[in-house]
């Protein structure tokens, strides 16, 4: 009898060829998609190259030469770039408006925070009370600052009439070069309601079995908050932040209604903005009001890079995490 051993061949390996150029070519279908989609979106590009890029590259050239609007521009080089520098009034709007942005930010962002806190509130009226926080928003800046130079008015304003109740004598608020940024600082938290909205939605997508695992383990109000909500919201905080700083150094109506654009008293509240509205229609020295917006610019985008880089540290984009 005999006996005979197979031996399995080896499987067979096949070599899956390099990916060709040809491979990676578009197909008829996606080309027409392609096109599709670009037709779809091509009202945001000419938007975007219309309004953004190309002010941009002509306040670059502009900021290079002399120029008053009404004859050809002289090439100057880097001159007004070297007089922004040297500028005291550069220098001391640069000054009122980096006060104003390190006050109204954070203030704006915890009065914003309060704000969604109270729309969260689990009550009938809710809905009323969300309405009736949000609408001081909506109202135009250029409006509210009205309002508010009614309100500090030192002879039949609200704010020395309620002085006025205890005996205190009338105050000007805007006659002190810090009471009147103050002032305007206070009246920038009108506006809390755009930034208190998007902390409620970042609020209701929070899992409640988180607060209630925190219950459980005998954890505070207050440690919930920090624990659990202020992580969680960390990436509203970043956009909120980051559109306020934006908002903030760019700061200007209320200081030109407030004081007639004169930004008195004592240029303590000329801000950075409306120094460049001066030289650019007041002045009609176009060339350096360019240079200046494109230092704002550049500042601007310095600015939103170095938050994004620290925002690796605080933000939190895992719920579980919380």
């Amino acid at each position: 009898m005999s006996s005979s051993v197979r031996v399995a061949a080896p499987p067979r390996t096949t070599e899956q060829p390099a990916p060709s150029r040809r491979q990676h070519r578009m197909s008829t279908a996606e080309k027409r998609r392609l096109r599709t989609g670009l037709l779809f979106i091509s009202p945001w590009i000419v938007g975007v190259l219309a309004f953004v890029f190309y002010p941009v590259i002509y306040s670059f050239i502009i900021s290079l030469t002399r120029y008053s609007g009404m004859q050809k521009p002289k090439f100057v080089g880097l001159t007004n770039y070297v007089t922004a520098f040297t500028d005291p009034l550069v220098r001391q709007s640069t000054g009122n408006t980096i006060f104003y942005a390190a006050l109204a930010v954070p203030i704006g962002l915890v009065v914003a925070i309060v704000l969604a806190l109270a729309m969260n509130r689990n009550v009938r009226e809710v809905g009323v009370y969300r309405a009736a926080l949000y609408i001081p928003s909506l109202v135009p800046i250029f409006a509210l600052a009205f309002i508010f130079a009614v309100f500090v008015n030192p002879t039949y304003g609200v704010i020395n009439r309620f002085i006025a109740l205890f005996g205190g004598q009338n105050v000007d608020l805007l006659a002190e070069p810090t009471s009147a940024k103050l002032v305007i600082v206070a009246m920038a938290q009108m506006s809390a309601g755009n930034a208190a909205l998007i902390f409620l939605a970042g609020l209701r997508n929070v899992p409640n079995t988180l607060y209630e695992a925190a219950r459980v383990d005998g954890a505070s109000r207050l440690r919930q908050f920090t624990s659990i909500t202020l992580p969680l919201l960390s990436p509203a905080i970043l956009f909120n932040l980051i559109t306020g700083v934006s908002t903030g150094i760019q700061v200007f109506t209320e200081g030109f209604v407030l004081t007639n654009g004169k930004g008195d008293p004592d240029n303590g509240t000329l801000f950075y903005m409306m120094y460049l509205y001066k030289n650019a229609f007041s002045y009609a020295n176009l060339g350096f009001a360019s240079a200046m917006a494109v230092l704002l610019f550049l500042v601007g985008m310095i600015l939103a890079v170095l938050i994004y880089w620290l925002s690796r540290r605080f933000v939190n984009y895992d719920v579980s995490a919380g």
